[in-house]
């Protein structure tokens, strides 16, 4: 029998015919500049997602291949996988908002009348705070307690510096501690003038004022979490890789994630204290969807701003320190073994050359059956130029790019010249090992990952300079900067084929952002903002869409 076909009845028939053809998904993403950092398709318009994964990537014609619950048009705004910071301290950020801020501090002066008016709104037992850093200071020498003794006589006061590789107390606090002009820490120091106590504990000393201190309650923990979050993803970033955590607080992170009241991706680096080591040996890695534990962070040397950093020659402003291991030597090595026949990956903070120097030979001895363990140097920030080549494809830098524009204005001070050769050295790590993971160390540097791309690839401060970029050999590209905020993050942290990329089968983690940051080389990076962070296809931070 032959139809007669009109016009509207084809129109009719061919929408019927779509609309059964199309598959039924959450969420449509399109008419963006979808950055993907994946190599099959490195750039797209349009991406598709269900059930909290990407599912196809693309152009505009996914419009007609899928019938979606949401669509998003992003009206040629870009896109990026949700960005990883390699090394952080989120507890630490949280906390830090609970006590004196200390950051921005331009005099020791300014300091005190931080802490005064902060202990006179509360009634507190003990005051904390943290972020002075001297070198910010006109007179840059490390502060001395003796007004802090004066203003609280009867309170135990400790603030930390704002690299947490040093301590400022009182008297109080020296006296709950045990502390006195006779007391010795291996791993630090106890700074003294004149054989008197100035009330800075450099790295390991500090451990004894932490254990007098009131603990912070599970609530006010869980408070902290949650307010750093919030400020992750208004950064844009979707896991944050914690740089030293005990089991007790990775069980709170754990069971908050559980019942939804954390969200974001966390890869636990566990502290390497007896009793974790003990039992996570004995129990093996840990993995859900949000929370990674299947690595230990571990202390070889202090910092730089300090002179907690281990160095193979004296500190260029000190005729005869060289920093200090807070890790022995000889137990870096016997720890690598250890770790070595575990499952779980070694990652060292190791500032100077000499602390360096000696992971670095810990980690060739230690991995030499080891096919992929992907160990990371934390910081690895002050090496020998002969020591590089030590780095290789089983051993991965894990930097923190504005560490080197915070640290320009007195590197050299503490290094000399030719030291610097080796410091801050990017690229160069990156020829060795074929990829680098970056990170921020908040809250010891600003959360902000456009900072960390700008110091990466600019190598300026906000005003611009210097002129050249410091220390410009060194510079990243923008395409390497992206891949160490997004694939090589993931890939530091045994997450590649989950996330890191949009692409088929990850998590759909992604960022709306109001610039293409790979399009500018000035300071418009970092006025960069997030218009949207999205954490598997759900809308977590945004400041646009409804």
């Amino acid at each position: 029998m032959k139809i007669n076909l009109t016009y509207p009845t084809i129109l009719f028939l061919t929408l019927a015919v779509l609309t059964s053809c199309q598959s039924k998904v959450d969420l449509i993403v399109h008419n963006g500049e979808v950055n993907t950092m994946s190599q099959k398709t490195p750039s797209a318009t349009a991406f598709v997602i269900s059930d909290g994964k990407f599912i196809d990537v693309g152009d505009e014609s996914l419009l007609e291949k899928y019938k979606a619950t949401r669509i998003i048009d992003l009206k040629g705004l870009p896109v990026y996988p949700g960005f990883i910071d390699s090394h952080c301290h989120f507890l630490g950020l949280g906390l830090s908002l609970q006590q004196v801020d200390l950051v921005g501090t331009k005099s020791f002066k300014e300091v005190l009348d931080r802490v005064s008016r902060f202990s006179s709104k509360k009634d507190l037992s003990a005051i904390t705070g943290r972020g002075w850093d001297q070198n910010d200071w006109e007179v840059k020498k490390l502060p001395n307690k003796e007004e802090l003794d004066v203003l609280f006589p009867e309170t135990p006061v400790a603030l930390r510096r704002i690299d947490g590789h040093a301590l400022l107390v009182n008297q109080k606090a020296l006296d709950l501690a045990g502390i006195t002009e006779e007391t010795e820490v291996s791993g630090g120091e106890i700074v003294k003038e004149n054989g008197k106590l100035t009330g800075v504990l450099i790295d390991a000393p500090m451990r004894l004022v932490n254990e007098i201190l009131p603990k912070p309650t599970i609530e006010e923990k869980t408070k902290a979490l949650q307010d750093a979050e919030q400020i992750a993803f208004s950064n844009g970033l979707t896991t944050v890789s914690v740089a030293g955590l005990n089991k007790e607080d990775i069980f709170l992170i754990d069971s908050l994630q559980k019942v939804n009241q954390l969200s974001i991706r966390i890869y636990a680096m566990i502290s390497n204290t007896p009793e974790n080591m003990e039992y996570y040996l004995n129990v093996g890695p840990y993995k859900t969807d949000k929370l990674n534990v299947r690595s230990f962070k571990v202390y070889a040397d202090g910092a730089l701003g300090s002179r907690g950093a281990a160095l193979k020659e004296p500190y260029s402003d000190l005729d005869t320190h060289t920093g200090a291991f807070i890790t022995p030597k000889d137990s870096i090595e016997i720890l690598a073994y250890k770790l070595a026949a575990s499952p779980f990956q070694m990652n060292t903070h190791a500032i100077g050359d000499d602390a360096n120097k000696v992971v670095l030979e810990a980690y060739k001895k230690a991995l030499v059956f080891s096919d992929d363990p992907r160990w990371r140097v934390e910081h690895a920030q002050i090496i020998d130029t002969s020591d590089i080549k030590l780095f290789n494809r089983k051993i991965l830098p894990s930097v923190q790019p504005t560490h080197a524009t915070s640290d320009m204005y007195w590197a050299e001070d503490r290094l000399g010249k030719d030291r610097l050769n080796g410091a801050y050295a990017y690229k160069a790590l990156l020829e060795q090992s074929g990829r680098i993971a970056l990170g921020t160390d908040f809250p010891v540097e600003s959360v902000s990952p456009f900072k960390t791309f700008y110091a990466a690839t600019v190598r300026k401060d906000a005003e611009m300079f210097p002129k050249e970029g410091y220390l410009p050999e060194n510079k990243l590209s923008s395409m390497d900067a992206l891949k160490g905020m997004t694939i090589w993050g993931a890939y530091a942290n045994f997450e590649d084929q989950e996330k890191g990329s949009i692409e088929s089968g990850k998590v759909a983690d992604f960022i709306i952002l109001d610039r293409n940051i790979q399009k500018i080389a000035d300071k418009r990076i970092i006025n960069a903002r997030v218009v949207a962070t999205l954490l598997d296809g759900q809308i977590v931070y945004n400041n646009r869409f409804n």
